[in-house]
Parts: structure tokens; sequence; C-alpha cells
């Protein structure tokens, strides 16, 4: 079992000061979503691919280890963060010799999920105590209806037991309404396409990102969108093939996003955070900021491995509440923890709905957020799909991240404004996806102490 697995070895806390002042020019780590993706097309390809600004953090390695040991000759990543993959086509990857430990990756064990519902071995998936608990019918329920030999717990959960196809079986191709708007299961079908007979077709009620749909066309691989009356409708034609080329991951968003914040919550300062990823269908964050008053100026543009990218300037700002559009939800479902904070220090209440997605994270974020910050003073109210925050002055305290990484690292900025220390439990999953978080937010005027 994965070695994240039993939570007593979830030892390491954090110390967060009251700090004042911020300021600094840094470059936040790899996308996750695009160094997951860049790993499993390349397997996936014909050649061998080289990415560069690859994320070195446990999801990201979780993803390659697992095509390690389905055969996958992957070198890195190097301390300059590149990393080499030798694919082997569509249908090169073997039978594992055991189950495959995705540790807390649900994007992992997801979109790995259609691979492996195309290939004519059997495959079991698990993780950690916090995957184990996370719904895969979201996934397992089109892949079924394509014919795939799939199936997880009785109640929906971890492991995953992909029990694959017979010689002469493929899977089907469907066209597939998404019940939510989900970039996962968009994806996961959309991979399980690759191994259909015929065109298989996903319409999202609403835009989400459209990492893999970039990345398939950067591999060769032809993918068609159109818009309709249901949402925006993405078709993959089964039976053409990956070509390995060069990847450039831009700088995460998600991980930017702290920082952000951390420059507008913080009593005066300026941050410049380069190199990050402006995937139109992830700046959800940025909109949201913005509309709360805060001050992100966007320059230098650019494009960097067919991904947008800029540099952003983020200053002290008075923020105000806001009634978050929905439309916005999905286009910044992985930051709203970061951007409570931000309503935690702006005048008045802060509105959210349309965002149940965030109960089934790596945490209920909904629910772990609205105890830290009632802990730490503040005055919330939560509801299925969302939560009223009424800005105030956050105390001291003692929070549980719940071992979920971006709960942990939210309470940490907060101490920006803060009267006293905030102790931050169960931060061992920082490393899932910033692992230099630390070191970081010292450089930039926080005081972080981990103790183990």
């Amino acid at each position: 079992m994965s070695n994240l697995q039993d939570k007593k070895n979830n030892t390491l806390t954090i110390t967060a000061k009251p700090s004042n002042k911020v300021s600094g020019n840094i470059l936040v780590p790899g996308d996750k979503s695009c160094s997951h993706r860049s790993i499993m097309f390349g397997a996936l390809a014909e050649g061998t691919t080289h990415i560069s600004g690859f994320l070195p953090g446990q999801d990201c390695l979780a993803t390659m280890n697992t095509f390690k040991a389905m055969g996958i000759e992957i070198e890195g990543p190097d301390s300059e963060h590149n990393v080499t993959v030798h694919g082997k086509g569509l249908h090169g990857l073997s039978k594992p010799e055991a189950l495959l430990d995705i540790g807390n990756s649900g994007t992992s064990i997801r979109l790995l999920s259609g691979i492996l519902a195309g290939q004519r071995f059997e495959t079991r998936m698990a993780g950690d105590n916090s995957l184990n608990k996370r719904p895969m019918g979201r996934v397992i329920t089109p892949l079924q209806l394509m014919g795939a030999n799939i199936t997880a717990a009785s109640d929906g959960t971890p492991p995953v037991v992909c029990s694959g196809l017979a010689a002469d079986e493929k899977l089907n191709a469907i066209d597939y309404l998404l019940p939510m708007a989900s970039a996962q299961v968009k994806s996961c079908v959309l991979l399980a396409g690759m191994y259909a007979n015929g065109t298989t077709s996903v319409t999202e009620p609403g835009i989400t990102r459209d990492h893999t749909e970039r990345m398939l066309t950067a591999f060769g691989y032809p993918v068609k969108s159109i818009e309709t009356e249901q949402g925006k409708k993405i078709s993959i034609e089964g039976g053409h093939k990956l070509t390995a080329c060069d990847i450039q991951v831009p700088g995460d968003i998600s991980s930017a996003t702290f920082f952000m914040v951390a420059g507008l919550i913080a009593k005066e300062g300026q941050i410049t955070i380069r190199n990050v990823g402006m995937n139109p269908t992830r700046i959800g964050a940025i909109n949201i900021l913005q509309q709360m008053n805060g001050k992100i100026l966007v320059t230098n543009e650019r494009l960097a491995g067919g991904e947008p990218v800029a540099d952003l300037v983020v200053s002290s700002s008075p923020l105000k509440g806001i009634d978050i559009d929905e439309r916005d939800v999905p286009l910044a479902i992985d930051e709203f923890p970061a951007i409570f904070i931000a309503a935690a220090c702006a005048t008045g209440i802060t509105r959210l709905r349309g965002a149940e997605e965030l109960r089934v994270k790596e945490s209920d974020r909904i629910q772990a957020m609205a105890d830290g910050l009632v802990e730490l003073g503040i005055d919330c109210t939560v509801y299925p799909d969302g939560i009223d925050i009424t800005g105030g002055q956050l105390t001291s305290g003692t929070v549980e991240s719940h071992d979920d990484h971006r709960i942990a690292m939210s309470f940490a900025i907060s101490s920006l404004r803060a009267t006293g220390e905030i102790t931050i439990l169960e931060c061992d999953n920082v490393a899932t996806s910033f692992p230099n978080f630390v070191a970081l937010a010292n450089q930039v005027g926080l005081t972080l102490i981990p103790n183990n």
C-alpha cells in the first residue's frame, strides 16, 4: 500500500508566524495537470518525448512510477526538472507485477482508468487513505458504457480493477453528456476513445480545463470541438497515433494562486510571479480576485509548449467581498481554498454557490476551510454547494489540514493577516503539489517553520 496510507505517518506540522510585508520575483513549480499528461502521452507516443519544467511533486511522480511499472523507460527528473520518456505507442504498455500505487493523485487514477480500460491485461489501482475515499463512479459509468471491464469497491471508491479486453475486443465509441463539469471525467472518456471503434464525443455542461485536448493536439492526435446547445462537444476518433514531441510545462496557476493571495492580503508589498500558465480554462482565480479589487497586472504574455503563459505583478490591495459568478467556479475549482483566505481578509461577505465539487476533493474543502476559518475567528455559513465568508480579523489557533495540501498552504498564507501564530497539522502532503512551498514563502516574507 502507499507509504502515505497510515495517517500516523503524517507528522509534519507547520507553524506560521504573523508577517506584514511581502516582496520578491519568483517562479512557481510546473503545472501539475500538464506534468501528469506529458508523462501519460509521452508513454503512449511513438518515439522519445523531452519534457522541461516538469513538476517533481509526489502526485506527478506517482504517474511516472505507474508507467515505469508498465514497462515504460523514463529518465529524470534531473535538477533542472527535465524528463525524458521513451514511448512505446498506444499498445506498448505491459501488465504490472503488482497493484499500482497512485498515492494521493485523483488526476492519475481517473485519467489512467481511461487508458487502462483499453488494454488487454488486468490492472489494479489504489492509493492513500484520502484517495481511497474519492468517488470513482463518475468515470466508471461511462467506461462501462464503452464496454470496459472496470469496477471499484461497492461504495464506488478505489481500489479500481480493470480486467482488460479480450484479444478480439475493442471499446465502443459513445456520445457522452457529462453530468457535471469535470475535466478529469472528460479526459478519462477521451483517452479511452483512442482505443474505441469509431468517434467518441464528450459534451461538457460548463467550461473545464482543456489541457488534454491541447496536449493531444501537440502529440499529433486529431481532436475536434464544436459548440452545441448543451455545451462544448469534444470528439476523438479511435485508431490514430501519438507522435513524440518536446513539451515545455508552464508554471502552475494553482500554485501561483497562493502567492497571488499572499501579495493581495499583505499589509504592504508587491510580488512578481513569472511564467504562469494562463490557459483560459484555468484563470478563474484571477477573475475572482480582480473582481474583489485585487491588483493583479498580467504582463509579458506569450506561448510556451502550446499553452499561454504570462508574468503576474501582484500588489497589496484593500479587498472587498463579492458574489462569485458561478461561471468562474469550474475555472477556479482547485484554487478556492486560497480564495477563501482572500475572502476572510476582505471587507463584507463573499458568497460562493455551485461548488459542490469541492466536497469530493482530497478533503471536503468547503467544510475543512470553514472549520479552520472559524477557529481563527472568521464567521462562515456553510451550504451544500458553497459558503458565505464574512471578512474580519484572523486570530491565532490550530487548524486541521485533513492531509490536504491546498488546505495546509492556504492557512499558511493566512498568517500574513493573523494576530498570532497559526499551527497547521498534517502537512506532509504539501509535497504532492508544491515541494518547495515553505522555502519560497519564506523567501517572499512569510515566516513558516516546519516541525517534524
